[in-house]
């Protein structure tokens, strides 16, 4: 049987291209290639001058890759803002040979990948891990984030907050959970991080296990590099404006972990529940996820004017 995954990333390959969205592998440095879904118009134009429009980068969780997560929004945005969507590393095409697991590393991968396509300034729109991964660009290139919308997800993942997530939901470690080895695995992965996601048949579960958990060496170390103890967290000073959005039957990071995180980042963050759906929020209420992102993201650009062009 021809994989169900395979066939629907070729018909949204299609959508992706009525709406002018291209893929681009971009080399950070020699063994280290992102895959990033970029705007057409970036492979006409020379990396002396930006886009006109504002810059939303969409960061995806640690289930699937970046455009599998994101296809909702991406769909729906492409034609008002410069829409980048990478594949971290170890997910989609995107690999490196160095040694380097951490969320530091991710971010700076990012980083350099979107200077390399010519974005100077941007919003972060990121889910879960992704949403770390933001976190850690948004403390090290304050100048390249102008902006964050933030899903279900924490500035990093302590000791305290992984072990009370993880009894939650009834597993012993994130291994178990994210990397399932089996199709009944991945159907728990789905029904943990949903609020009321329709079934699908067991080949589709088996489908999407053959189509989106390789690397699974690779990415168990990713998440080894993930936890860190609560000692070592420091609440970052965060400058840039940031909305969150959380599903509210959230069962992975709860909204009395959200309002925690709320009263971390501070004054600069606005904090929203969305009834009847959980941890993959924008793929379980798309139509109004989409909606409030339009929303807020008008709201950001309003507040920081027109995005810079080089000369």
């Amino acid at each position: 049987m021809v994989n169900v995954v395979a066939i629907h990333k070729s018909f949204l390959r299609g959508l992706l291209k009525l709406v002018g969205m291209t893929q681009q592998a971009v080399e950070i440095e020699p063994g280290t290639v992102l895959n990033f879904w970029v705007p057409t118009e970036t492979k006409k134009r020379t990396n002396t001058r930006s886009s006109k429009k504002h810059a939303v980068v969409f960061l995806h969780g640690f289930a699937m890759d970046g455009i599998l997560t994101w296809q909702f929004q991406v769909l729906a945005l492409a034609g008002k803002y410069a829409v980048y969507v990478p594949d971290l590393l170890f997910f989609g095409s995107s690999f490196t040979d160095r040694p380097e697991r951490t969320m530091e590393f991710q971010g700076e991968c990012v980083a350099k990948g979107l200077r390399k396509l010519g974005v100077e300034r941007c919003t972060l729109v990121g889910l879960s891990y992704g949403g770390m991964v933001g976190f850690k660009m948004a403390e090290m290139y304050p100048d390249l984030v102008e902006s964050m919308v933030v899903t279900c997800s924490v500035t990093a993942l302590t000791e305290s907050v992984s072990n009370a997530a993880l009894k939650r939901i009834g597993f012993s470690s994130w291994k178990d959970y994210l990397l399932p080895q089996t199709e009944n695995g991945v159907k728990v992965l789905f029904d943990v991080a949903s609020y009321n996601l329709p079934k699908a048949p067991n080949f589709v579960y088996k489908h999407i296990l053959e189509a989106t958990f390789g690397h699974r060496n690779e990415r168990i170390e990713l998440l080894e590099a993930l936890v860190i103890s609560d000692k070592e967290f420091t609440i970052p000073h965060f400058r840039q404006k940031m909305h969150l959005f959380w599903g509210k039957n959230d069962k992975i990071f709860d909204m009395q972990t959200a309002q925690n995180f709320k009263e971390q980042v501070g004054e600069n963050a606005t904090l929203e529940s969305i009834e009847k759906a959980g941890h993959i929020v924008n793929i379980e209420r798309s139509c109004f996820y989409n909606r409030r992102l339009k929303t807020i993201l008008t709201s950001f650009i309003e507040e920081n004017g027109p995005p810079k062009t080089r000369s």
